[in-house]
């Protein structure tokens, strides 16, 4: 037998991961030659080890937190979707012995969310908690789907403004600070194609109503954590009025236990909450076909780990 073609996932830390895992079940399912290991590099170490990795042979990498945006600097050329989200998650060796960097974070969340768990994300309102990699591999796709309303929020309001401003010709989205999401009447930063527009005076055209109970309306049909909080183990500062009895709680992080944002959103009442072991799976496939030319079914994979 030939020796097996390598790839790997790359990020800091990584013995979390369950990458080799899903791609060796992918391996066997699919009678692919192929080896996949796991790459622990700290963000000075990530152009090393890269290099290294490829100079041995390396055919592709999955890349992880924190180094999906970094390693943007190391590709020869990107696609649309990685150049829109602006953070890569799927390193492809070319032919030429060229780098190509990917995207399939969102295509990952979509089949998890619509297919596997049955979700309209079409007449949803939703909320990405996050500025960060994770959030930007996840929000073009998002906001292809022109939802009802599209908001993300992070603790430094700066931030969400950047990634709205840098995703205006895709989706309407609109920007918030957790303290701003507190707020009995928030102020809403919203950006229009050409300049922001504050629409606090507007309740019906900012999806915020009050009604004579009191009640801010600010509960969200969907609420995604993109921060890395589940790897910290803490939760970061998010208002509880974000949760209602009918609100689907997702969480980008995953762990053979609950996450701590799990823990918190079923502890506000929500209908449902998620890890992303669905999404984890599903871009493991996507990129798998990348490099193999052929896509694995998630079925049995997604029923051996935790839901």
């Amino acid at each position: 037998m030939s020796e097996a073609e390598k790839y790997a996932v790359i990020g800091h830390p990584i013995a979390h991961s369950k990458s080799p895992v899903i791609h060796k079940v992918f391996a066997e399912q699919t009678g692919e030659n192929v080896s996949y290991e796991a790459i622990d590099a700290a963000p000075e170490e990530l152009h090393s080890a890269v290099t290294r990795f490829i100079a041995l042979g390396g055919r592709g990498l999955n890349v992880t937190v924190p180094h999906k945006q970094a390693i943007i600097e190391l590709m020869d050329t990107l696609t649309e979707r990685a150049e829109i989200a602006g953070a890569v998650n799927t390193v492809i060796k070319l032919e030429d012995g060229s780098l190509c960097g990917d995207n399939t974070d969102g295509i990952g969340l979509l089949i998890d969310l619509q297919d596997n768990l049955g979700l309209d994300l079409e007449n949803m309102r939703i909320l990405v908690l996050g500025a960060g990699g994770a959030a930007r591999g996840i929000l073009a796709t998002l906001a292809e789907l022109r939802p009802e309303e599209l908001v993300i929020a992070n603790r430094t309001l700066d931030k969400a403004l950047d990634i709205v401003d840098e995703f205006a010709d895709i989706g309407r989205i609109k920007a918030r600070s957790f303290e701003e999401l507190a707020e009995a009447d928030p102020e809403v930063i919203d950006l229009d194609v050409d300049d922001y527009i504050d629409d606090e005076s507007d309740d019906e055209s900012n999806g915020y109503d009050s009604d004579e109970d009191g009640d801010s309306g600010l509960e969200f049909d969907l609420v995604i954590n993109a921060t890395s909080a589940g790897l910290e183990g803490t939760v970061p500062p998010f208002p509880g009025c974000i949760i209602g009895p009918d609100t689907v709680c997702y969480d980008l992080s995953y762990s053979m236990r609950e996450t701590p944002f799990i823990t918190w959103a079923k502890a506000q009442g929500c209908a449902a909450a998620h890890q992303g072991w669905g999404m984890l799976i599903e871009q493991a496939a996507e990129s798998f076909k990348l490099w193999r030319d052929i896509r694995p079914d998630t079925t049995e994979v997604r029923k051996q780990l935790p839901s």
